[in-house]
């Protein structure tokens, strides 16, 4: 508007200047004036053009750099429902160790492979994969003709055992009323300590393959014979089924005892000096929920392992039967060789946002018994080790101050949705 008008006067102009060039020379004066006075008017409409324009850029540079919300309140339920959680800033030490890795293992006498002294055909099976039994409990039972013969030999031989010792005895009284021959006296001895050998040795087999010897003396003849458990755990693996015939080379199923179960870790020539018997051990698990497992340093083998150059070194675990741990599983560990404590916090609970990492701590000043208020707070992250994480506070906070260790993403992804919602 403020153009046209400066147009038509600048047209109206040019003819009054036609006009009063025709008219005469006096008017010269009121020409000038007239052409100061447009000069002037559109001056002043570029100016108020550029204002506009500058308040244009204006309002588009602040729509650029919208306000930055830091905080955010949730209620209890929300919390909750989320699974936000809170707790104080924790001191740990990632720094003075040295990192390992290994499997969970158990000492030898706490395995065992079940085998059979005699082979035969399995007729039972009393236990399942999985199953915890106590020594001694009934596993199969295994039927074998073979079983009969041993103790029909163990019957002959207690029974001629009885006419040797009365034929030594008869040797003894004539060889005392000198009426006797010395030689027969001999062979009559000597038949006596064979047989009885013979009997211990039929005796002590029976025992092993789990049948009564004195049983067998009265007459009772078995079959069949139970195998039963050498020590208590849980069984393993079991490599037969009903009807399957039993080999003595063959186990027929294993048995681990989970209660002495310790961890086999591997470290390097060059870490071995910082590594001694006591040290603090700590590591995780996944089928733990993360949960943070304790161990101590028992011993330390002095060879390496093939040609790694790695040194086995055994940490016992404390509270093992807290956990559900198995045999076999692999573990990464750290080895407290140091003191130096740093402030860190959970994985969870640190999230980062325009190249800058941040955690939420707790507003005491904002927050009631209806709500809980956040505020972000800027660290900068260093090692991160068994799901925690070393930080430095860019921002001071209290000493008992909290934090959200789990769901921090959550909230930051909230105040982002409410940044762009105010935009």
């Amino acid at each position: 508007m403020m153009l046209l008008l400066t147009f038509n006067t600048c047209r109206e102009i040019t003819n009054n200047y036609k006009f009063f060039s025709m008219k005469s020379i006096q008017h010269t004066s009121f020409l000038i004036a007239l052409m100061l006075a447009s000069i002037f008017i559109l001056s002043a409409c570029k100016s108020s053009t550029s204002t506009e324009i500058k308040k244009e850029d204006s309002t588009t540079i602040s729509k650029e750099e919208p306000e930055e919300h830091e905080g955010l309140a949730l209620t209890q339920q929300q919390m909750n429902a989320v699974g936000i959680t809170i707790s104080n800033i924790e001191q740990k030490n990632l720094n003075a160790v040295v990192k390992a890795s290994g499997q969970l293992a158990v000492p030898p006498q706490n395995m065992a492979d079940v085998n059979v002294l005699m082979g035969g055909i399995i007729k039972k099976i009393f236990v399942l994969e999985g199953q915890h039994i106590k020594k001694g409990a009934a596993l199969v039972v295994i039927e074998n003709p073979e079983l009969i013969q041993l103790q029909q030999d163990y019957l002959t031989t207690i029974n001629h055992f009885s006419y040797t010792q009365d034929e030594l005895q008869r040797q003894k009284d004539l060889n005392d009323a000198n009426a006797g021959v010395g030689k027969n006296l001999q062979q009559a001895q000597s038949t006596y300590n064979a047989e009885k050998s013979k009997i211990a040795t039929l005796a002590k087999q029976l025992q092993q393959l789990g049948i009564n010897p004195t049983s067998v003396a009265n007459g009772n003849i078995v079959s069949q014979i139970t195998i039963t458990a050498p020590i208590s755990g849980t069984i393993g693996h079991i490599a037969v089924n009903t009807g399957t015939y039993a080999e003595t080379s063959k186990p027929l199923m294993e048995i681990v005892d989970n209660s002495q179960i310790h961890c086999d870790l591997i470290v390097y020539e060059k870490d071995l000096f910082k590594v001694h018997v006591g040290q603090k051990v700590n590591f995780m698990l996944t089928n733990q929920n993360n949960a943070e497992i304790e161990g101590r340093i028992y011993g330390i083998n002095k060879s390496f392992e093939d040609e790694s150059k790695g040194i086995i070194v055994h940490a016992i675990i404390e509270n093992a039967s807290k956990y559900n741990l198995i045999q076999g599983m692999y573990v990464t560990a750290l080895i407290d060789v140091g003191s130096q404590l740093t402030p860190a916090a959970p994985v969870d609970a640190i999230v980062r946002s325009a190249n800058k990492d941040y955690i939420y701590a707790v507003d005491e000043a904002k927050s009631d018994s209806a709500e809980t208020h956040f505020k972000q707070t800027e660290v900068v992250t260093g090692v991160t080790e068994l799901g925690y994480t070393q930080i430095t506070l860019l921002d001071s906070l209290a000493a008992n101050a909290k934090i959200v260790t789990k769901g921090a993403f959550y909230i930051l992804s909230k105040t982002q949705a409410g940044s762009e919602e105010q935009e």
